[in-house]
């Protein structure tokens, strides 16, 4: 229920975007980035200052496990972080054969199928026909696609609904969310079964290495300004709000997102900027004062007695990886106008960009604040989206490797990327509406969910 903001930004639509499958309409897709601001430039400002927040936690809410009635949580935009305290689940460290340990060179870059007119859509296929959709999809010599799963919206017969966020857990059964608040459980089948229900789009999902523990990101308070997100934890079927007061949800799209787990057994969740670049919400272009938990990379325990910025200047992080080699990734999306979408290498303590951009709107870089350099650049309103770290051999070759979607609905995006840890790329997978989120199963197959079509692909290997 996003609250309408009466604001004197002048928002441009940059895209039409896509519709189809009548009867299986696939839904007009609102892109979080092509929006256009009419503002005025202002001076840089000053680096923020040394911040501490309580953040209130409902005691109620609580898993057994935190004590805690409210945190402290201190801000240091320079910091070094060093870890203080102890996980309540410690990682086990893995070994790989070492012919793992070779990359499969990258296959030659896939052509974007063309678009094709159906009784449903002027480009796509209908969102049920699963013989045209498997042909559509473009991957390497060797791959192939199948339509593995669809979730329609249960009450509007001709519609989708919008996915979110795809991971596995430790039943094995893939877990989606949705839009419409939903979670759902995915049998290896694809048949669907509904596993919680009534949050305020959930738009991250990780279990908790050696648990059943799964980890949400949602909302609290939809809506432009002073809006408000939290973490919570399902376990035996019971939501619990491990952490809230988290910044929320600049035009509908930033806010927390990707959860992952790192190698200290801590979880890691992105959460987006307030705003374009640090602006006041009322049409004067003024700064505004920074949110301390804003535009960070979060490091939390377990538990949620802790709760502390690891990394600084995300925009929007949509999704965020820990690769074999311990190195945390995070996708980002670009400042409104045509500039890039990124992908970064995060540096514990650095700060990666927001809100200090040299643009004409923007108020500038301060002397005293050094940007980490960001890792990769995509096309404009490309939308970087979901990003998975691939830890298998099933795809000989491919251990280690970064996939990662563009989401956007322009032809120049559609895709699955691969990277390696050099940073070279390659298009792995292109034909989709708009893939928003990449997993992979046990089965060392790759899970592609798209937005606007409902539909989860998966990819495997045949040799």
């Amino acid at each position: 229920m996003l609250k309408q903001v009466s604001l004197s930004l002048v928002f441009t639509v940059l895209m039409a975007i896509i519709v189809a499958c009548g009867g299986k309409q696939v839904e007009e897709i609102p892109d979080p980035e092509t929006t256009e601001v009419a503002i005025i430039s202002e001076p840089p400002t000053a680096a923020p200052a040394r911040v501490v927040v309580t953040i209130e936690i409902t005691k109620t809410e609580l898993p057994p496990t935190a004590t805690a009635e409210s945190l402290e949580v201190t801000v240091e935009p320079e910091a070094t972080i060093t870890p203080t305290g102890t996980p309540t689940a410690t990682p086990t460290a893995t070994t790989v054969p070492e012919e793992w340990l070779t990359p499969a060179a990258h296959a030659p870059d896939l052509e974007q199928p063309p678009y094709v007119e159906s009784e449903c859509s002027d480009r796509f296929p209908c969102n049920e026909d699963v013989e045209a959709w498997e042909a559509r999809i473009r991957v390497p010599e060797g791959f192939e696609v199948s339509y593995f799963a669809y979730l329609p919206d249960p009450d509007h017969a001709d519609r989708a609904q919008q996915l979110t966020s795809i991971t596995f857990g430790p039943d094995g059964m893939l877990y989606a969310a949705t839009t419409r608040g939903n979670i759902y459980m995915i049998d290896e089948a694809g048949g669907v079964t509904l596993f919680v229900e009534g949050l305020i789009v959930p738009t991250g999902l990780a279990f908790q290495p050696g648990t059943n523990r799964l980890f949400v990101s949602s909302r609290v308070l939809d809506r432009n300004i002073d809006g408000e997100a939290k973490v919570s934890v399902i376990e035996g079927g019971e939501i619990s709000t491990l952490f809230d007061g988290l910044p929320c949800c600049y035009v509908a799209m930033h806010g927390p997102h990707g959860i992952a787990f790192g190698p200290d057994g801590y979880g890691y969740v992105g959460v987006g900027g307030r705003a374009d670049h640090g602006e006041v919400l009322d049409g004067s272009n003024q700064p505004d004062e920074m949110h301390p938990l804003e535009a960070t990379i979060l490091r939390f325990s377990p538990d949620g007695s802790e709760v502390e910025p690891y990394a600084y200047g995300f925009r929007n992080p949509y999704d965020i990886s820990w690769d074999a080699n311990g190195r945390l990734f995070a996708t980002d999306n670009g400042r409104d106008g045509e500039v890039p979408d990124e992908l970064h290498l995060v540096e514990p303590g650095g700060q990666h960009g927001y809100p200090y951009f040299d643009c004409p709107a923007c108020f500038g870089i301060p002397e005293d604040v050094e940007l980490v350099e960001t890792w990769h650049e995509f096309a404009p309103h490309a939308v970087s989206a979901g990003i998975t770290t691939y830890l298998d051999n099933h795809f000989p070759g491919y251990y280690n490797s970064l996939f990662l979607t563009l989401w956007t609905a322009m032809d120049f995006a559609e895709r699955v990327m691969r990277f390696l840890p050099d940073g070279s790329n390659s298009t792995f997978a292109t034909g989709f509406a708009a893939p928003i989120d990449v997993t992979a199963g046990p089965d060392g197959a790759l899970y592609v969910a798209d937005y606007a079509t409902g539909i989860i692909f998966k990819i495997d290997y045949t040799g």
